[in-house]
């Protein structure tokens, strides 16, 4: 790269590969059919092929550091030298140490799993106590530097940058270790300079939130710092997922040369900018192309703003408003797609040609951009979805209150203290993935497909009776995805064939495309659950995704209020309810697993957002009779900002993640008097780890101490799709065994 930035760039770009080849790879090695070589094989050949895509595409600016064998925040906690104890002492190689810090080993639980942001990529926490000693490993910023200039394409490598890692982090006051940290980046930037490394990207996305006077000084102290050093890249500074407000003029007093705003989330960022006042030797790189959905950026619109931005600095340049690690790779892979919709999407390639188009606007002045899209097309509105949402009253969202309740529900089921239960998913076997790849490719007709089906319902309800589980699921075979089962079946959803996105780790979905009014024209899941229910005699859950957790993990249509969507959503699952109910279902399970996740980053923004996510879940489950027992599951998120609103939610029973945050979500809500019924995590399901059952039966007593019998329930963190039956058997008998003696107890 040469002195200047140049006119277009992208944060990131996916890592898993057009075929998911990374995800392959990484599982082959942990299964042991694949070595360390093998595995640096496959990633080194990704590496190349991104960056070979990036050059052909004609972009000025390409990054580096962004591929990941499991989390990129994991990655940067590695190249500062952040490995809690547990895991520098098991001996392990530099590769298997790494896997241990992300999914644990039996002598180490893995490190937290939480939400980046407001999205649905889960990050790992790093750690960091006084006595965390860092140190600069730059070796792999380095190696995949040399990677690419062997291959003649010069990048700019990328890290977490210091002030987001330490405020990501947990520990005892990780902040008050900034100068520590700092140190060692100067370190990893002088090392990179005399790599040849002409630009770095520092990526501090936390100060899109609500930052404390202190914190903000803290960057500006940071890249002062880092600034001043004698022999560095320079330095281009990301921020992304919102408005930087009050941190913009402190970033912008300091020494970067470049700073990169979200202009399509941070509507504010422009604003702020224009007060800021010229900007003499500094680069600003606009984030235009939405790089966390799928439509086609309104490139006029694009341009405009641009041009704005251009008229207050020295130098723009175009990029995605985020890394392109939230979207899918290529949309020319979907062919089966209404050609309606496709001609309205543009996916991580196609936004690359969006930033080089609208770079070489901005530079040339051209106005030859593609013509505006025509309107909607009429067969995706619904008029009488329309009218139910227009006709809603207050009511529509109440129940009876939470004791009267309670007191028919038990009267129904008559269960004991302590209930025991699974999430609702089993282990998705390889037989079970192909019998849908068969069915869907029209190899096993509907007859032969529902018969498999039914005889992994049966084998999961029998194992639950074996392990004396006291309320059931059926297991979920026949889901793909929780959220894109629903999309796959409701009016108003696309979906994909490749339309892949990262999770966590090796995990990837395929999210729907919300395009369209929603309507539900049949049942989706009854069959499913009252076959279970025919089975056995103890209860079966009905499981449903929730509306708030369907928008989340989709990419939404942004022509009208995420409210009216949600609503709209809320109804085909209220009609759900009801039909599940008639069925004969006694308890009915809507997960909210991303209610923590979209709440907005500022403060001032989230109590609309609450009030319409309650609003939704509280329509979708309003419906049924009070003796019939809703439950719902919230994981991977931190929940005490969200706690009135759990609360708010009303449902009956709430099971959510806690074994990896040791329990700490019962303290919040006892601060807010929560008195129904609520199930912590005992088992950390997102490691391969079988937990002892001394381990379980310790977690059990720190919940009982916080929460009484009667309201408490016994259930894993999420559900069991990613684990294996051996893991999962064991796993549920140490379950049971410890709810038995702590019951007894």
């Amino acid at each position: 790269m040469t002195t200047s930035f140049g006119q277009s760039t992208v944060l990131g770009y996916p890592r898993i590969g057009a075929h998911r080849e990374w995800k392959r790879a990484v599982e082959a090695y942990w299964a042991g059919t694949l070595d360390a070589a093998g595995l640096e094989d496959v990633a080194t050949g990704l590496r190349a092929d991104v960056w070979r895509t990036l050059r052909d595409a004609r972009l000025d600016a390409i990054p580096s550091n962004t591929f990941s064998y499991y989390d990129h925040v994991l990655d940067t906690a590695v190249a500062v030298g952040a490995v809690p104890r547990r895991f520098a002492r098991l001996g392990l190689g530099q590769l298997d140490t790494y896997f241990a810090m992300a999914r644990g080993v039996d002598a180490a639980p893995a490190l937290e799993l939480t939400k980046w942001f407001d999205t649905n990529y889960h990050y790992l926490v790093p750690e960091i106590d006084p006595d965390t000693v860092f140190a600069a490993h730059p070796e792999k910023a380095l190696g995949e530097y040399a990677q690419a200039r062997d291959l003649g394409i010069t990048t700019r490598p990328v890290l977490v940058g210091p002030a987001t890692f330490l405020l990501l982090a947990k520990g005892d006051d990780p902040f008050g270790r900034l100068d520590d940290l700092v140190d060692t980046y100067a370190r990893i930037l002088t090392a990179l300079a005399e790599a040849g490394v002409a630009w770095v990207q520092l990526d501090e996305p936390a100060y899109v939130a609500d930052r404390s006077p202190a914190e903000i000084e803290g960057l500006r102290h940071a890249y002062r710092r880092l600034g001043e050093l004698p022999h560095r890249p320079r330095i281009f500074v990301a921020t992304y997922f919102g408005d930087l407000g009050d941190a913009l003029p402190a970033l912008l007093d300091t020494p970067v040369e470049a700073v990169g705003l979200d202009l399509v989330a941070g509507a504010g960022n422009l604003h702020r900018l224009a007060a800021a006042g010229p900007l003499r030797g500094k680069t600003v790189v606009a984030g235009l192309v939405d790089g966390r959905n799928v439509w086609r950026t309104d490139l006029r619109a694009a341009v405009a703003a641009g041009a704005t931005v251009g008229g207050l600095a020295d130098h723009v340049a175009v990029s995605t408003s985020c890394s392109l690690l939230h979207v899918p790779v290529d949309l020319s892979a979907e062919t089966s797609l209404d050609p309606q919709l496709s001609a309205r999407l543009a996916f991580a390639r196609q936004k690359v040609d969006e930033v080089v188009l609208l770079g070489r606007a901005l530079r040339d002045g051209t106005t030859s951009l593609p013509a505006p899209l025509p309107p909607v097309p009429a067969a995706w509105r619904h008029d009488d979805v329309r009218g139910r949402l227009a006709a809603l009253r207050p009511t529509d969202r109440q129940r009876a209150d939470y004791p009267s309740r309670a007191a028919r529900q038990q009267e129904r089921l008559g269960l004991p203290d302590l209930p025991t239960t699974t999430i609702g998913s089993f282990p998705q076997t390889t037989e079970l993935r192909r019998a849908r790849a068969a069915h869907h490719a029209g190899t096993l007709d509907d007859a032969g497909y529902t018969q498999r089906m039914r005889a992994e319902v049966e084998q999961v309800v029998r194992l639950q009776e074996r392990l004396g589980l006291d309320v059931l699921v059926h297991g979920e075979p026949e889901r793909n995805d929780m959220v894109q089962y629903f999309g796959e079946q409701l009016d108003g959803f696309a979906a994909t064939t490749h339309g892949w996105v990262q999770s966590y780790g090796s995990r990837c979905v395929r999210p729907p495309i919300i395009h369209g009014d929603v309507a539900r024209q049949v049942p989706m899941t009854v069959a499913w659950s009252t076959y279970a229910q025919s089975l056995t005699d103890r209860p079966v859950k009905g499981m449903l995704t929730g509306p708030v957790t369907i928008l989340a993990w989709s990419f939404v249509r942004t022509d009208q209020p995420l409210a009216d969507t949600a609503d709209q959503v809320a109804l085909a699952l209220r009609d759900e309810c009801r039909d599940l109910e008639a069925a004969g279902i006694r308890i009915i399970q809507v997960d909210e697993p991303a209610l923590r996740e979209t709440l907005p980053l500022r403060r001032a923004d989230q109590k609309a957002y609450l009030d319409w996510a309650v609003g939704a879940f509280r329509l979708a489950t309003s419906g049924v009779a009070d003796d019939t027992q809703i439950h719902t599951h919230l994981c991977y998120s931190e929940f005490g900002e969200v706690i009135t609103a759990i609360d708010a939610l009303d449902a009956d029973v709430t099971s959510i993640e806690a074994s990896r945050s040791k329990m700490e979500i019962l303290d919040d809500l006892a601060a807010i008097g929560y008195r129904r019924g609520v199930g912590p995590g005992v088992w950390d399901i997102h490691s391969p780890r079988i937990p002892p059952h001394h381990e379980v039966v310790d977690a059990l007593r720190r919940a009982v101490a916080a929460v009484p019998a009667r309201r408490l329930w016994v259930n894993p963190d999420c559900g069991l799709k990613t684990r294996t039956y051996a893991e999962v058997e064991a796993s549920l008998r140490h379950l049971v065994a410890a709810a038995a003696e702590v019951r007894r107890s």
